[in-house]
């Protein structure tokens, strides 16, 4: 199913790989992000209701 690369193999494969990494680190770097401003969010959210 993969075409014949010749001598470009490498670079292209290469490329595919480092850009399905970055791909892969965006991704769980936005969803740690989402993760911690939810918590602090919900904390924020109770303090509010505690005071007032």
């Amino acid at each position: 199913m993969m075409p014949d690369l010749g001598k470009y193999a490498l670079p292209v494969l290469g490329a595919y790989g480092v850009a399905i990494v970055l791909i892969l680190a965006l991704t769980w770097l936005s969803l740690r992000r989402s993760s911690r401003l939810r918590k602090e969010l919900s904390e924020l959210e109770r303090r509010r209701k505690k005071n007032g």
